[in-house]
């Protein structure tokens, strides 16, 4: 969104007279303040020069944006001034509505620097919020100086039932280890922390029966799917993962219709070793491709 809003359209407002007596006065609060068309440039624009300002976009007919409302004021409190709230009623300021081209409510988006640089796609504000402060922080003196002032989060405690599967995996006790780990899952069927350790795991477990020629003893013998099965886990455990996912990519070729056990099992020893890595590895996504391409 930078640059796509000029936000000095609203600076004229800025200077208008002061709010009659007996009116409303905007709510102010460390963190968080109620904006009018006639503070926008001061509690908006000047202040992001210093600090991240989140600009909640509100109407009290919207019952969805007096919720996130309410979240963003305690997320404010709680933010230490690493960043500012600033509500707009967009019913008695129209104007600001019409400056960010709000079709809908709630609408929040974040300014620094004098520009609008990110609007709320929904979701998990806080997961937004984090995203913003850890992207811009460091150019914002105000929110730097807050952050470099929070306190050292507090270590998060450790699940005991990793810490038994560490332990035995320490001890070379593989059977152990998996054990753990599948006790995770039986409970937890999407622990990716576990899915990706079991797989850590197992992988560690059939090096074991790997010996130094067995690529050799591959090469000689193209057609022995469990040699092949050998030789991959040994060129994936040097560091080899193109020629590891290759050899197995042929091998399913080779296997073909005409061996289905050896198809079968080289295909899932291949997927067994993509679990080792991130799914958006190009490595991971070639290999993928080419995998479609021999079974089909």
């Amino acid at each position: 969104m930078s640059g796509a809003v000029d936000l000095s359209a609203l600076k004229a407002r800025a200077t208008a007279p002061p709010v009659a007596a007996g009116q409303p006065t905007p709510a102010v609060t460390p963190n968080a303040t109620t904006v009018t068309e006639e503070t926008f440039q001061a509690e908006v624009v000047d202040r992001s020069l210093q600090t991240l300002v989140v600009v909640d976009l509100a109407s009290t007919r919207s019952a969805a944006s007096t919720e996130l409302t309410a979240t963003l004021e305690g997320l404010a409190a709680a933010g230490a001034g690493t960043w500012v709230l600033a509500t707009v009623d967009v019913d008695t300021n129209p104007r600001i509505a019409e400056l960010f081209g709000v079709q809908s409510l709630p609408t929040t988006i974040a300014v620094a620097g004098g520009q609008p640089v990110q609007a709320f796609p929904g979701g998990d504000v806080r997961e937004w919020l984090h995203g913003l402060l850890s992207a811009l922080g460091d150019q914002l003196p105000g929110t730097a100086a807050a952050m470099a002032d929070l306190p050292e989060p507090e270590p998060e405690p450790e699940d005991p039932r990793f810490v038994a599967a560490e332990l035995a995996l320490d001890g070379g006790d593989y059977a152990g280890a998996t054990a753990a780990y599948e006790l995770v899952l039986a409970s937890e069927p999407s622990n990716a922390e576990a899915l990706a350790a079991l797989a850590q795991v197992r992988f560690l477990q059939r090096l074991d029966a790997v010996t130094p020629d067995a690529v050799a003893l591959a090469d000689a013998a193209p057609d022995d799917v469990d040699a092949q099965l050998l030789a991959a886990d040994a060129e994936l455990a040097q560091q080899q993962v193109e020629e590891a996912f290759a050899r197995l990519v042929a091998t399913v070729r080779r296997a073909g219709a005409a061996d289905t056990a050896g198809r079968d099992a080289a295909r899932a020893r291949l997927l067994s070793l993509f679990e080792l890595f991130d799914p958006a590895e190009p490595h991971v996504v070639s290999a993928r491709r080419k995998l479609a391409s021999a079974l089909y």
